[in-house]
């Protein structure tokens, strides 16, 4: 696979991540990781790491339970082969937001890793 190739193959996985997650459709967000998936959350000091596909499911559950209404909005996407890093501003209410990165590493056109990381 050249390097244009595995930069096509990691924005579609992207896109159809992304996508779904805006949706708060675990199921599609699900369909889009590979089976030994990796989530690692914002929470202090480094982080909870969650693996496999019924860890990161509960992880996606919670957060949509708890946040029904909240919007993850993309300000840019920089992609390097199966890498991404992916700038974020998630709003929870009119006023309240948090910006972030997440670091992607794509597999086969699926989603295996996604370490996540907030300002402040």
């Amino acid at each position: 696979m050249t390097a244009i190739d595995a930069a096509e193959e990691t924005r579609g996985a992207l896109d159809r991540f992304n996508d779904a997650f805006g949706r708060h459709d675990v199921d599609a967000v699900m369909a889009a990781m590979t089976p030994d998936c990796v989530f690692e959350d914002t929470t202090a000091p480094d982080g909870g790491r969650h693996q496999g596909t019924e860890a990161v499911r509960r992880c996606w559950e919670q957060l949509f339970a708890a946040s029904p209404d909240a919007v993850f909005d993309t300000e840019d996407v920089l992609i390097a082969g199966d890498r991404a890093v992916v700038c974020w501003r998630y709003r929870w209410s009119q006023d309240g937001h948090v910006r972030g990165v997440d670091v992607f590493r794509v597999v086969g056109g699926l989603v295996a890793e996604k370490l996540s990381y907030v300002k402040g």
